[in-house]
């Protein structure tokens, strides 16, 4: 009797049932907090630049989920890979949570909170962009050959704006940030990602 071989697509299963429930965790966060300030209206100050952080970050987190179905046709799967994988799925998380922490009483509102936590955010922010770039690379050649010239643009565009979002508390700039940030989000995703091939 022959030993069970696994295929590249079998493996991909498995990796992505541990990745699903990380992402699912991420968005159960959002969406918690979401639901949160719809309950109680009154309880806390929203803030605009907040909340586009948290609908643009549910984005990514779906988007995620859809990009990351090119990795079946990965075809040698290492521990690295993997870890790299679940690595890149908890930062998301740490992301989420750094948006909804469980309680925001040690601040005035959803701002004085965004603001004074915002070294948190951008730094994990920009280790999703360099996550991101290795994870195309996981891929191969065609598939980063794909973005153009736009993806080595993108990354280093992102970093320094993430950079400057850790140093900078203007609030002109952070909604600048979010609003550019939400909008080239849904473009590149209709460009890029519409239909899986």
């Amino acid at each position: 009797m022959e030993p069970h071989l696994l295929t590249s697509p079998d493996i991909f299963q498995h990796v992505r049932m541990i990745m699903g429930m990380v992402i699912g965790l991420s968005m159960t966060r959002l969406l918690t907090g979401l639901v949160r300030i719809i309950q109680h209206p009154n309880q806390t100050r929203i803030y605009p630049v907040h909340i586009g952080w948290v609908l643009t970050l549910l984005l990514m987190l779906m988007h995620f989920w859809w990009w990351e179905l090119w990795l079946i046709e990965l075809s040698v799967w290492t521990f690295e890979t993997y870890l790299f994988l679940i690595l890149y799925a908890i930062v998301l998380f740490f992301l989420s949570a750094f948006l909804f922490p469980d309680t925001i009483s040690d601040y005035n509102d959803y701002e004085d909170f965004f603001i004074r936590r915002r070294k948190w955010f951008f730094s994990f922010f920009a280790v999703t962009v360099l996550f991101d770039l290795i994870d195309t690379l996981i891929k191969g050649r065609a598939h980063y050959a794909m973005f153009s010239i736009e993806y080595w643009f993108r990354v280093p565009v992102y970093l320094v704006l993430c950079s400057a979002a850790i140093v900078f508390t203007n609030r002109r700039f952070h909604m600048g940030f979010v609003t550019i940030g939400l909008l080239y989000e849904i473009s590149w995703i209709v460009r890029h990602f519409e239909k899986l091939s």
